[in-house]
């Protein structure tokens, strides 16, 4: 008979764009915020936890402008009728939180955070709706020396992940040099009457990554076709202007001196430009004077990051290395790390400036690079329990006491909980990844004695060993102790496989 679908109970899925994490991502995840955490610490940031909600409105970006304002948030409303949302960064609740409490804060304010954000946005291959991010920033102050320490910051954090100079590079440019090009091409800053223009102007910019210096070329002017046959329509600029905002995203390369003589032509005649150059001039002072040199930050122009957010300084962090997929194709994972100045956002709530700057490192992207760097022994299984197995159901107090002994000795164990035989409870412990089990039947028991069987080296032994019998002669990687030697006995066994 066939199952009546009104009684089925719901149907066990995820919404689009989320998704599970197991015990092995976890660890590496965990892996990874100790060391990122550890390094902005060295840089003198202390720690603050906001929550995952606010109000809407302090959003700032996403201020409600229709009946439900989800564009890019998840959001709902309180029993008060009033707007919230899930963090879309970890930048908002800080601007929040500084307004709130400016009057008992040191100036400037060093804050680190570290948790999960929302984006109500599609999502597609590796872009997740919920993610982790890791950010640091400075409130409080204009001192461009914030800004260096920020690519100081990204670098030092990549390299204590393992990935050394030449494996990444931080790139860094200004958004007043940008502002500096466009007024000079007569797309004045702020201008109401060009900001549909600015605003083609930038994309273009910033697809040339992908699309390469052709590609923003043709968008810069009349439009693109692609390859699927869709035409994008241009910024409309002509030609002249074209070459100037070309050379200024060609102002890149290996030597931060020829980058910032280069930039200082394409904007000699604008004051925010200049004012711009000097900015980055400054910041290569404190970057050389620190030991940081081109190979690790580099000026590159077609930064552009944060198209209405940054008001100075922004940069990225890249990884440089050649990686392949399994079929050979470059696999680019982009940005794991960006940032930059952005002077406005406190203002909103406090009515007057207060400067800040900042940095991200998206830690899931970072994490995936990481194990396609490293290969399998950055995803490798995170070690299980010690399992005590169960041989005689009246003797469960004797065994909950050896797993207590174990776990008082540091050492992690459980009590096989189920109700199974040996057989069963041995594939159970595999599944865990147990290093080793502790077995005490009747015989044992009489005698004092424990068996402690080495999973690790077991089944190394038995993938040599061809003949079963052999194999049952010489019961590979097990050992019988007194009950004293039972944690020395464990103990030692971990201590061997953690240190092969």
């Amino acid at each position: 008979m066939a199952k009546d679908k009104k009684n089925a109970g719901p149907q066990a899925r995820l919404p689009k764009g989320f998704r599970d994490v197991r015990a092995v991502e976890l660890a590496q995840t965990q892996a990874m915020l100790a060391t990122i955490r550890r390094v902005y610490e060295t840089y003198g940031f202390e720690q603050l936890e906001t929550p995952a909600i606010e109000f809407t409105d302090a959003l700032g970006k996403f201020l409600p402008d229709q009946d439900r304002p989800n564009e890019g948030v998840f959001s709902f409303t309180d029993d008060d009728g009033q707007w919230l949302s899930l963090r879309y960064d970890l930048t908002a609740p800080l601007a929040r939180f500084v307004a709130e409490n400016y009057q008992g804060l040191p100036k400037p304010f060093r804050r680190y955070a570290t948790g999960t954000v929302y984006r109500n946005e599609k999502p597609g291959p590796g872009r997740f709706r919920q993610f982790t991010q890791f950010d640091a920033d400075t409130v409080g102050t204009d001192n461009v020396a914030a800004d260096a320490e920020c690519c100081m910051l990204l670098a030092e954090t990549l390299q204590a992940l393992g990935i050394e100079p030449g494996g990444y590079v931080v790139k860094l440019n200004s958004r007043k040099i940008l502002d500096g090009v466009l007024d000079g091409i007569g797309i004045a800053p702020g201008a109401e009457g060009d900001h549909t223009k600015r605003l083609g102007v930038l994309r273009a910019m910033d697809k040339l990554d992908r699309l390469g210096l052709d590609g923003v070329t043709a968008l810069l002017g009349k439009g693109r076709k692609d390859e699927s046959g869709d035409f994008t329509i241009g910024a409309g600029l002509d030609a002249k202007s074209i070459d100037k905002v070309m050379g200024f995203l060609e102002a890149a390369g290996n030597d931060r001196a020829g980058a910032l003589a280069a930039l200082t032509a394409l904007v000699k005649d604008s004051a925010i430009g200049e004012a711009g150059v000097a900015d980055l001039v400054e910041i290569d002072r404190l970057l050389a004077a620190a030991g940081f040199e081109s190979d690790r930050v580099m000026i590159d122009a077609s930064v552009v990051r944060g198209l209405e957010y940054y008001t100075g300084t922004v940069f990225e962090a890249e990884l440089t290395a050649n990686i392949t997929s399994d079929d050979g194709q470059p696999i680019r994972f982009g940005s794991v790390g960006s940032g930059g100045r952005y002077d406005g956002l406190v203002a909103r709530f406090m009515g007057q400036p207060v400067p800040a700057t900042g940095c991200s490192i998206g830690v899931s992207r970072l994490q995936a690079a990481l194990n396609v760097l490293k290969g399998a022994a950055a995803s490798a299984e995170p070690q299980g329990p010690v399992v005590v197995l169960v041989m005689d159901k009246c003797e469960l107090p004797r065994y909950q006491k050896m797993a207590q002994k174990l776990r008082s000795a540091g050492i992690r164990a459980e009590m096989y909980l189920g109700t199974s035989g040996m057989k069963a409870q041995m594939k159970y412990a595999d599944k865990r990844g147990a290093p080793c089990v502790v077995i005490q039947g009747s015989d044992e028991r009489e005698k004092g004695e424990v068996q402690i069987k080495d999973l690790i080296e077991g089944a190394k032994a038995a993938a040599a060993i061809a003949d079963n019998k052999e194999w049952k002669e010489a019961r590979p990687a097990q050992v019988s102790v007194k009950e004293t030697a039972l944690v020395a006995t464990v103990r030692e066994i971990l201590d061997r496989h953690s240190a092969a």
